[in-house]
This record gives C-alpha cells, structure tokens and sequence, in this order.
C-alpha cells in the first residue's frame, strides 16, 4: 500500500498543476474574447432577435411568483460582480447599439411630438410663466412702497412735517413713476405707430417730412394717442397697464373709476404737472392722500390694487386740499353776548 502512494503521488501532483495552467489559460481566453468585437456582436444580435424580451415572456409564462422575480432581481442588483461590470465600460458598450435603436426609432419620435403638443404641457407651461411673472411683479411693487415710504419719510424730516402713522392705502411717488415710465413707452409706441402711417400717407401725397403741417400733425396725433391711451384706461378700469403691473388704480370720490370727462381733464392737468420739469408731482410728499397736481384738479386719488370699498369714506374725500403741515389749534368760538334791553 505503501508502494501504491508513492507510485500515485506524482500523478496527482501532476493533475493539479495542469488544473492551474488549464484556468490561467481559460481567463486568458475569456480576456480575449471580451476585449475584442464580440460583445458587440452579441448585443446587435440580442436585439435583432429580441431575446431579452423572449426571455421575459417565457420567465413571466413557467409561473414564477412575483416574490420570486423580485427576490431574482434584487440579488442581481446587489451583486459586486454587476457593480464592477457597470464601472468598467462594458455595460455602456452593451447597451449603446440598444440605446441607438431605441433613439432612432419612429415610435419615440412620435412619443415625443405627442408630449410636445399636448395642453397639458402648453398649460404647464403658460402656468410656470405666469407664476414667474407675477413673481416679479410682486416684488417689484414690494420695493416699490418700500421707496415710497423711504423717501416721504425723509422728505418729512427734512421739511418737519408731521407723518401719518400706519400703512396708508394711497400709492406714492415710487409706485406712480414706475408706472408712468412703463405707459410712456407704451404711449409712445401708439404715437410712433400713428406718426408712421401719417408719414405714408403724406409720402403719397407728396408731402415732406420736415413740412411745418407734417410736424403740426404729429403734434396732434402725440395728443390724441396719449389722450386716448390715458382717459380711455382710467375711464374704463380705472388704471393703466403700467398701473395695473404696480398694483394701483385711479379712483373718484365714490370709489369708482372717473368718467371720461373727468379722465379727459386729468390728463390736461397731468401734461401741466410735467411741463415745469415734474414739479406737479411734489405735492405728493406733502398731500394726506398723496395726490398730484391732476389728482387735486380732478379731484381723483390714486389707491393700491385693493377693493376701494374697504377704503373709508372721509379718505376719499378729494374736494379739498389737504396736508401733513401740523395742525393748528382753532381759535375759539366767539360767543355772542346777549343784549339786554331796557325797559322803559
């Protein structure tokens, strides 16, 4: 028996290191296989065929449980050897030629355009633009007031006057010049609109540019644009689309947009308030309603975008002027003294 072993052990030991030449020459295979174009012959081949998907039908159909294929892929999933195939490249060689296909196919395309043209995403995103404007908006009235009552504040202590106390629903002078430069250009587009038609109208007429009845015209058209564009947006809803971005509105003594007579006077009075540099509009600063010289003229005052019928009435009140001087004591009621007749 002895004998035997020792005649046995050379061919066993011989045996285990053809097992380990036969492995290290198996993985140098297997490097080789993997490093060449086979894999992505594989692929094209795997999805010429549809084999992913015969393969899930026919695991779907031997009547595996649901807790079975999740337990399959779960542990697919978790596995080391599926992280470090993802990390080296090869998945993403895998699945490029699949990725094309899919990319390039018509019902993607198609997929795509449908989504596209669906109202559910226009309203998405009108609703998103919508919602960013009147985010900006808010916070451009929010530093609007903010100056508004900065700069009254100041204007107060410099002149010693004293200051009403508490939030006041009347738009100051920030508010209100915003929303002036936002109506002039829209103003002024109106009028360049109007000026560009009379120019060919006068064009075909013979008419030169710099004719003293060209320029009269469009000096009359400037007017009648801007009277137009002012007494019609006050008159109809009682603020301009300047105002209404700044949140405020012109408003009568009963809370209601002025007439169109009315509104036709205040812009007279609004060109006379900016003819002597702007000065029509420092009565702002020292008025109790923040009233210009067009809102004591037509005895309008201008509101923040609230319900003026929350406004008291004595508020409203326009037909005098009023100020933020300090009130001085009355004099005193004189008594009539009573006359005593004598009696003859």
């Amino acid at each position: 028996m002895r004998l035997d072993r020792l005649a046995v052990r050379p061919l066993r030991a011989a045996a285990r290191s053809g097992r380990g030449i036969l492995s290290d020459e198996a993985e140098r295979a297997v490097d080789g296989v993997l490093a060449g174009p086979l894999p992505e012959s594989v692929a094209r081949s795997l999805a010429a065929h549809n084999v992913i998907e015969r393969f899930a039908t026919e695991l779907l159909d031997t009547g595996a449980s649901s807790e079975q294929l999740e337990a399959v892929l779960e542990q697919v999933l978790r596995s080391s050897a599926l992280e470090k195939w993802v990390t080296s490249g090869e998945a993403g060689r895998l699945m490029d030629p699949l990725v094309d296909r899919v990319l390039r196919s018509a019902a993607l395309k198609e997929t795509m355009f449908s989504i596209v043209e669906s109202p559910q995403l226009r309203h998405a995103l009108s609703h998103q633009t919508k919602g960013f404007g009147d985010e900006v908006a808010a916070a451009a009235r929010a530093r609007a007031v903010r100056s508004d009552d900065a700069v009254e504040g100041r204007i107060h202590r410099w002149l010693r006057l004293r200051r009403a106390d508490g939030p006041r629903p009347f738009a100051g002078f920030a508010t209100r010049a915003v929303g002036l430069v936002i109506d002039a250009v829209l103003a002024q587009v109106a009028f360049l609109v109007g000026a560009g038609s009379l120019i060919v109208v006068g064009s075909l007429v013979g008419a030169s540019e710099t004719d003293s009845l060209m320029r009269s015209f469009a000096g009359a058209i400037w007017l009648i644009a801007g009277a137009a564009y002012f007494a019609g947006f006050w008159s109809s809803s009682g603020q301009t689309p300047g105002m209404r971005l700044m949140g405020i509105r012109v408003v009568d003594r009963n809370g209601t947009p002025p007439s169109l007579l009315r509104s036709l006077l205040r812009f007279v009075a609004f060109l006379l308030a900016i003819v002597p540099l702007f000065a029509g509009f420092l009565t702002v600063f020292v008025d109790r309603r923040r009233r210009a010289l067009h809102d004591l003229i037509a005895r309008t005052v201008v509101l923040h975008d609230d319900d003026p019928s929350s406004v008291e009435p004595d508020l409203l009140e326009v037909s005098s002027v009023s100020s933020d001087l300090p009130a001085e004591t009355p004099p005193a009621a004189s008594v009539p003294r009573k006359r005593v007749v004598a009696a003859k």
